[in-house]
């Protein structure tokens, strides 16, 4: 089992070269590969996220490719390592100890509810954060990386998700721009980073986030021809743009917020199945498939934990989720003031392949081959890509 290396060796440690190659300050330590002093010459920095990119899949798929050959490190993410919790770690320089922000579906005690964070609405459905008259900018009380660095800053997200309430919420002084697919995203970057003849040489922070790899990875797998015939198209469109932006002193990080498993059918532990361990909940799971936060009922602890012992020991690791502060697994230093109540009681890390499932009563349960946020090496590592122009 892979842990975070915080200490200079996650992406966390990634974020804070960036952030005091650009002026600021971090709490975290430089990455070790690539420390603040080695960027801050470089008139655009530019920070790619490719959603799902693995480091070992990565490695296997494309040994000679462009990406490879450029490839500086290979990083651990943060836990858990999935989207929800790894993209406000690229937004805010923060570990999840900070932001407060733990997986897909996260208990929000301020608002009584579990939300889907990301997509800002209850899991039992309804409107967004704005749509409910909540500041999402008061509500996650984060401060964006765009607000910590000293020169320009700018978002570049897909145009189905670069307005939304999160993303507004993270992007501070940063200048959003919305983008239609994988060329159009390169095209728009390559744009801002000719620039005028007059401002081109302006310092300035790009983050860019690319979706496409992670929803093939989910629908279709990480084995699939579909995701190899994807990454050939991004490290197609990868090269175009690298002569697109020639002489522009540009430097190109390429990263990830996670990697993937694949799974079948039969590697999911559905909670209906075990309406004992259903019956010692408070909640709904929380957090994620691989790294599923527990609130027990009061005065059942010892039947949940028993239960996990008895009858789920061969497929699922469970720890008190204190334990996992101590022992650094969301990160260090001072805590988000409510992620205690945001991590549970106890947190349920399937083994192998296992992911353990729980569906609302109205929901239609749905399998993904693709799956993360758990601690095999497949879904903590990834690569860190370094590009010159």
């Amino acid at each position: 089992m892979q842990k975070p290396d915080y200490l200079g060796g996650s992406i966390v440690n990634l974020m804070s070269s960036i952030i005091r190659a650009r002026g600021g300050r971090s709490e975290y330590p430089d990455l070790r590969e690539l420390a603040a002093d080695t960027l801050a010459g470089v008139t655009n920095l530019v920070l790619l996220i490719i959603d799902g990119l693995g480091a070992d899949w990565l490695a296997a798929r494309s040994p000679g490719g462009m990406l490879s050959r450029a490839q500086r490190a290979t990083l651990t993410s943060v836990f858990p390592s999935t989207t929800a919790a790894a993209i406000p770690t690229f937004l805010t320089g923060d570990a999840p100890l900070q932001h407060g922000l733990t997986g897909w579906h996260t208990y929000l005690g301020e608002l009584a509810c579990v939300m889907t964070v990301l997509p800002g609405r209850p899991r039992f459905g309804g409107v967004p954060y704005r749509q409910a008259g909540i500041d999402p900018v008061k509500l996650f009380g984060n401060r964006p990386v765009f607000d910590r660095i000293a020169t320009r800053g700018i978002l570049i997200a897909p145009d189905s998700i670069a307005r939304s309430d999160f993303n507004l919420a993270h992007r501070g002084r940063g200048v959003l721009v919305a983008y239609q697919g994988l060329r159009d995203m390169f095209r728009r970057t390559a744009r801002i980073l000719r620039g005028r003849r007059r401002t081109r040489q302006e310092p300035k922070y790009l983050y860019l986030y690319w979706p496409r790899l992670d929803s093939i990875g989910h629908e279709q797998g990480m084995g699939s021809p579909a995701a190899q015939a994807h990454l050939l198209e991004i490290e197609a469109a990868l090269a175009t743009f690298m002569l697109e932006i020639a002489g522009t002193d540009t430097l190109l990080l390429v990263s990830a917020d996670h990697g993937h498993l694949d799974t079948v059918s039969c590697d999911v532990i559905d909670l209906a199945d075990h309406p004992g361990l259903a019956g010692t909940l408070l909640l709904p799971l929380c957090g994620e498939p691989r790294a599923a936060f527990c609130y027990v009922r009061a005065g059942h602890g010892g039947e949940f934990t028993d239960y996990c012992r008895d009858v789920l020991a061969d497929r699922v690791d469970v720890f008190p989720s204190r334990q996992l502060i101590e022992e650094g697994l969301f990160g260090s230093g001072r805590p988000h003031p409510r992620f205690t109540e945001r991590i549970g009681d106890y947190c349920m890390v399937p083994k192998d392949r296992c992911v353990i499932r729980q569906w609302l009563p109205f929901e239609r349960p749905y399998q993904q081959v693709g799956v993360h946020g758990g601690l095999t090496r497949d879904e903590l590592l990834v690569p860190l890509c370094a590009l010159r122009a």
